[in-house]
């Protein structure tokens, strides 16, 4: 690596960190088993990946992906009507893969998960008891059968790059698995709910748009307190509070 003019740190916390040097991106993660499951994911994959250009436990050094990120959570997408549709479109071309090899969530799981947010969130005030209660309710849809896709399992709108009407990267694999492929266009949608009808667009497949208001909630229940417990502020402050408090 030549001489660079600045490094940023892009994200840290208790469980790893992403610093950019240059055009190069070092992630740096001490648990192995789930870098293993991001470099794999990326080389199975059907759509476009950062390029690993090194791995030296505990880092791996990815390349810059060209163009930019859809969004960001807590502000409006920039994005065009068309860039939504093209990120709809790749996110089908995943989930019509062939699933990974590992396995992924069982409802069973999710429900504990749950169970154990919603009594930290009521233990502490941190909402208004009936908007947990409602939210719970409802975020209790998703723990249903589902036919398994290749997932991403972490699609935030930070995680998708668009260059003009083309994805250029989907970033961050570690999450990836067999899963529900409503939780992908969910997690992608969060608190950009204006954007969903684009993005089914481009995804051409008809959906159960209750099932991903129902992800919407269990997505925003489970966070709230990792978010917390990681530095990133007031949980008043949070994307994911105020979709809760907007959920009927």
């Amino acid at each position: 690596m030549g001489a660079v003019d600045d490094i940023e740190v892009v994200v840290a916390h208790t469980e790893r960190a992403t610093v950019r040097v240059g055009d190069v991106f070092l992630k740096i993660d001490p648990d192995q088993a789930r870098m293993d499951v991001e470099v794999e994911a990326m080389a199975l994959a059907p759509v476009p990946t950062p390029e690993i250009l090194w791995r030296r436990p505990p880092v791996l050094a990815l390349a810059r992906v060209r163009g930019t990120a859809l969004g960001r959570l807590e502000s409006p997408s920039p994005a065009s009507p068309s860039q939504w549709r093209a990120a709809g479109a790749a996110i089908r071309r995943l989930h019509d893969a062939p699933v990974p090899p590992w396995s992924g969530r069982a409802a069973d799981e999710l429900a504990a998960r749950l169970d154990e947010e919603c009594a930290w969130l009521q233990a502490r005030d941190v909402l208004p008891a009936d908007v947990v209660s409602r939210s719970r309710r409802r975020a209790e849809a998703v723990l249903r059968p589902w036919d398994p896709v290749f997932v991403h399992g972490d699609l935030q709108i930070t995680h998708v790059f668009v260059d003009g009407d083309d994805v250029t990267g989907i970033l961050d694999w570690s999450e990836a698995a067999p899963g529900d492929p409503l939780y992908d266009l969910a997690t992608l949608t969060l608190a950009h709910e204006e954007n969903l009808d684009d993005l089914l667009a481009g995804y051409g497949v008809d959906v159960d748009r209750d099932l991903i208001g129902a992800w919407w909630c269990y997505r925003s229940l489970v966070a709230i307190r990792w978010l917390a417990e990681n530095g990133y502020g007031d949980p008043a402050s949070f994307p994911e509070t105020q979709v809760l408090l907007r959920s009927e």
